[in-house]
């Protein structure tokens, strides 16, 4: 047995992986990475990837970035962690105030946690505890969207709108409203997406209406339902919820995980639509994909009503061992200098029109019902038949046959059932874009073929 053999054998022996049926592995093994820079990673036989999802979206500024290297290597030689109840530490500190610098004047607050899953259940108790002691005592409930995903732990599930991942702990998670998904492909109110006035949206105003003084707050992903598939929707659709946020006194939790620190093309995706939500929760790109760390940042009106003496019991009783860890919160400093001085988000805009015009030439193949794009964020759906937009069967297994199919040239594609989607490394450059197209073409036709 050679030197790869015996490390898949094993990986598979005592390592449960995420979001994996392991029988699976009985007749495909993991690969097993050992190295990566800029925008490829390289297994340990030396085979090359393009990293063509930042790795699950983390991954902004490509692998083994050299300023972000330094920043971990110095913040290890002052303190690796130290709690943060009763202590603090200067890249916690400067972090924060950065991130109130860049976000709209109201989000004040920072709070810290690990990662997104955990920044929206920091984002749900607040929003709850926050109407329990401004005297909305009523306020319990939250209204969230067909299609979103907003985490794996309890309360981010419960608020989750995906069945195949959360419908079997049905049992555990708690009652929300659910409203229909601005999903423009397939519209829920039957309206095109080039002419439509956000008809969608008259769902969540009708629970607004119905339940006004029982809802604390919604949660949505902006502009993108991520893991739904890459739904794309208006910005105006996100500017008139705040609207009806407002006229009807629910709090807008902003889960800006995913598309948050340049990925729509703005630093957040909710400056599209001009507006400021009341609770707004960060991860992922915040450290560029090297360590976990995740933030709910929050306005001054909701910190207040946590704000009292202590024997009142209004304490917002929440936090995690690795809370702001030191090393953490340095590369994510780092990370917004970056940013900043090397005017990425900037220079992303010639890259974001290689991507769109790249993804056209999709249209050449007559399975591909819709294309999607926004900022560095592409898509395209893959279906049976363009006219009735009938998809393929959950075990016709199509999103894997093409992840397999564009692992063997040389790309990393991982799509959400039958849609496939590019969310590259902002390093990308602009022929690399290019190539990573062809290879989703390319594959995509292998695996139609497989299939038929």
């Amino acid at each position: 047995m050679n030197y790869s053999d015996e490390l898949v054998k094993k990986d598979i022996n005592y390592i449960w992986h995420p979001f994996t049926q392991m029988k699976d592995y009985e007749t495909e093994a993991p690969l097993i990475i050992d190295s990566g820079k800029g925008v490829y990673i390289r297994d340990i036989e030396g085979n090359q990837y393009i990293d063509a999802i930042s790795s699950w979206w983390v991954n902004t500024l490509g692998h083994s970035h050299p300023r972000l290297n330094e920043a971990i290597k110095r913040q290890l030689e002052k303190i690796e962690h130290v709690l943060l109840a009763g202590f603090s530490h200067v890249p916690a500190i400067e972090l924060a105030e950065r991130l109130v610098q860049i976000t709209p004047d109201k989000l004040t607050k920072v709070f810290y946690s690990d990662n997104g899953s955990t920044a929206v259940e920091v984002a749900l108790k607040m929003a709850y505890q926050y109407c329990q002691q401004a005297g909305m005592t009523g306020k319990k409930k939250f209204v969230a969207l067909k299609n979103s995903y907003h985490g794996d732990t309890i309360g981010a599930a419960s608020v989750g709108g995906i069945c195949v991942y959360h419908e079997i702990y049905r049992p555990m998670l708690f009652d929300i409203f659910q409203a229909e998904s601005p999903y423009c492909y397939r519209c829920p109110a039957g309206k095109d997406k080039e002419t439509c006035d956000i008809e969608c949206l008259g769902s969540v105003e009708e629970i607004f209406r119905q339940h006004q003084q029982e809802i604390a707050g919604i949660i949505v992903e902006p502009l993108v339902q991520a893991v739904g598939g890459m739904i794309i929707y208006p910005a105006e659709y996100l500017k008139r919820l705040r609207e009806l946020c407002d006229q009807y006194n629910v709090l807008l939790i902003d889960d800006e995980v995913a598309m948050g620190f340049g990925r729509t093309g703005k630093m957040f995706a909710f400056e599209h639509a001009g507006i400021t939500p009341d609770i707004v929760c960060l991860a992922k790109g915040i450290t560029a994909g090297y360590l976990p760390l995740a933030v709910t940042m929050a306005t001054d009106e909701i910190y207040r009503a946590f704000y009292d003496d202590y024997e009142k019991l209004k304490t917002f009783f929440h936090g995690h061992s690795f809370t702001g860890n030191p090393v953490a919160a340095s590369v994510a400093v780092e990370n917004l200098k970056i940013l900043e001085e090397d005017k990425v988000i900037e220079s992303l805009q010639p890259k974001i029109r290689v991507l769109q015009q790249n993804l056209e030439k999709f249209r050449e193949l007559d399975c591909i019902g819709d294309i999607r794009q926004i900022g560095m964020v592409g898509a395209v759906e893959v279906v049976k038949n363009k006219k009735t937009k009938e998809t393929y069967r959950f075990e016709e297994r199509i999103g894997h046959k093409i992840y397999k199919q564009a692992l063997k040239r040389g790309a990393l594609l991982r799509p959400l059932g039958s849609v496939i989607y590019f969310m590259p490394p902002y390093v990308i450059a602009e022929e690399e874009i290019e190539q990573v197209i062809d290879i989703g073409i390319a594959s995509t036709k292998d695996a139609l073929f497989s299939v038929s």
